[in-house]
C-alpha cells in the first residue's frame, strides 16, 4: 500500500482490527520509509447496493453520504469519531439485512435507521437530523418532535 505522506510503497501492519460484525477490517500502517502512520479499510465487496429515493430513481449505497449527515448532526456534539463509525457500521448493517433479498431498500428507511440510532446516542442530533430529514418547516414541528421524545430529556 502507498504511503499517503512519502509515496514509498513499503509498510508493515502494526494493528488490525476487525469492524462491522466481520465484514470488514481496520488495519493500522506504518511506513517503512518514513514511519508516519496510516489506516486502511478493507471490506468484502458484495453485489451493489441499491438505495430507492423519493423520485423512484435508483443510486448506489453510499456508506459517505450517511456518514456526513451523521457527523452533520453531531456538528460540536460530545461524541467521538468512534462512535460515529460505530454507528454508521450499524446503519449499514442493518439496511443491507432490510434489502438482503433484492440489494435495495428505500431512502427513507436509511433515514429511519439513522434516526432510530441517533436518538439513543444523542437527542440534540436526533432533532437537528430530524429536522433535515423530515424537512421541518416551523417552530412548532420542532416542539412536536420534541415533545414526541419526552420533551424534557434533552
Amino acid at each position: 500500500m502507498r504511503c499517503p505522506h512519502c509515496g514509498n510503497f513499503g509498510d508493515k501492519v502494526v494493528e488490525s482490527r476487525t469492524l462491522a460484525n466481520g465484514a470488514a477490517i481496520r488495519r493500522r500502517r506504518e511506513c517503512n520509509g518514513c514511519g508516519y502512520r496510516f489506516t486502511s479499510y478493507e471490506r468484502i465487496e458484495d453485489k451493489q447496493f441499491m438505495v430507492i429515493k423519493k423520485n423512484g430513481r435508483r443510486e448506489p449505497f453510499d456508506r459517505l453520504k450517511v456518514e456526513r449527515g451523521v457527523q452533520r448532526a453531531l456538528e460540536k456534539r460530545p461524541v467521538s469519531q468512534m462512535n460515529i463509525e460505530s454507528l454508521v457500521n450499524e446503519v449499514e448493517d442493518a439496511a443491507a439485512m432490510q434489502g438482503k433479498i433484492n440489494h435495495e431498500i428505500a431512502a427513507a428507511a436509511i433515514g429511519d435507521l439513522v434516526l432510530e440510532k441517533l436518538k439513543t446516542l444523542d437527542k440534540v442530533a436526533y432533532i437537528r437530523f430530524a429536522s433535515v430529514y423530515r424537512h421541518f418547516e416551523n417552530m412548532d414541528e420542532f416542539i412536536r418532535e420534541i415533545q414526541k421524545m419526552g420533551g424534557d430529556t434533552l
